[in-house]
């Protein structure tokens, strides 16, 4: 392997830590999935797996991990775990339980890095009640909605920074924050989110954000980065919208002999961002971890970043009223 690909193996985050900067992301993979896929993604090369609370199959991914590292695949030492904490464990005598949750489904002592999900404050849900909690305030009238509460972020904050402090986790980040958020954030933390997990791909590729988080040393993760395709059996994309039938990126791939979502991911490890595309079988796997051994030009990364059409997916202002009967909208 080159010393370019190598370099791009990983990304140092502000504290020095290495990230590789290609994940799993285990959003939407089923439990029954898990604990074979999680093995097979390791031995291929992963050495990062991006998991929330919220997914509802951390103890799969546990499992999976467990049998990992006890057949010696890697080490604990090799693999970045994230987490991320709910919307409805905001309040911060909430906060250091759900990590806990986390860790111990994960079958963890310590994360690597722990995210809070997203800048929304729900009412408290027990996991005694119902885990993972959802959106819903009630599963049983869902009719009434969600139960937005009034907690600051810097509040949650504060709690998540205690987390580091205790030694549960490594590093602490935020998902989905515009940038007066997070320019918010940062005038009253103690400690500097090391991450900021956002939507990120070619019809969303957010170059004042980029900007900012690079002027203010906080690394990036790209969700999604292969666009619309999460979104398309979820009603929240149109078919139409697929990446994977855009004929520029397709021109991109046949000039280098590789496949649209290799593209899309080279794009963005190129941006210097860590990317986590999801899938569930051995070969696209294999597919998408391939990709340290080619590069793009100059000019296809600026056709690639001309594709952009400020088009998320992923917007609470969108879903949350469609789909739990709540207008929260949190971008412009």
């Amino acid at each position: 392997m080159s010393d370019d690909a190598k370099s791009l193996q990983s990304f140092p985050v502000a504290s020095g830590a290495a990230f590789p900067s290609i994940g799993l992301g285990t959003w939407k993979i089923p439990h029954e999935t898990l604990p074979g896929l999680i093995p097979t993604a390791l031995e291929i090369g992963y050495r990062h797996l991006d998991c929330a609370c919220d997914y509802g199959n951390e103890e799969a991914v546990g499992v999976g991990l467990k049998a990992a590292l006890d057949k010696g695949i890697c080490s604990r030492d090799d693999v970045w775990v994230t987490s991320k904490l709910w919307n409805t464990f905001h309040e911060p005598k909430h906060v250091r339980a759900a990590c806990e949750r986390s860790l111990r489904d994960l079958q963890l002592d310590e994360l690597d890095l722990y995210l809070v999900h997203f800048p929304i404050a729900l009412e408290y849900v027990s996991p005694d009640e119902r885990y993972p909690p959802g959106w819903f305030f009630d599963d049983a009238k869902p009719e009434l909605g969600m139960k937005p509460i009034e907690v600051p972020l810097a509040e949650t904050w504060a709690a998540m920074e205690a987390l580091k402090e205790a030694g549960l986790v490594k590093e602490i980040g935020v998902c989905n924050l515009n940038i007066s958020l997070l320019r918010d954030l940062l005038t009253t933390c103690s400690i500097r989110p090391a991450v900021h997990q956002v939507e990120m791909h070619p019809y969303l590729t957010q170059p004042r954000l980029m900007r900012y988080c690079e002027a203010e040393k906080i690394r990036i993760t790209a969700f999604s980065p292969f666009g619309a395709s999460s979104y398309v059996p979820l009603n929240m994309a149109k078919a139409e919208e697929s990446l994977f039938d855009d004929p520029v990126m397709q021109a991109i791939a046949d000039r280098h002999g590789r496949t649209i979502g290799q593209v899309a991911l080279r794009w963005g490890i190129q941006r210097e961002t860590v990317v986590i595309p999801k899938t569930q079988t051995e070969t696209h796997l294999r597919e998408n971890f391939s990709i340290f051994d080619f590069e793009l030009s100059e000019d296809d990364m600026q056709q690639i970043e001309g594709l952009n059409q400020h088009r998320r997916f992923n917007d609470p202002g969108e879903f949350c009223e469609a789909a739990f009967n709540t207008f929260f909208p949190i971008f412009d």
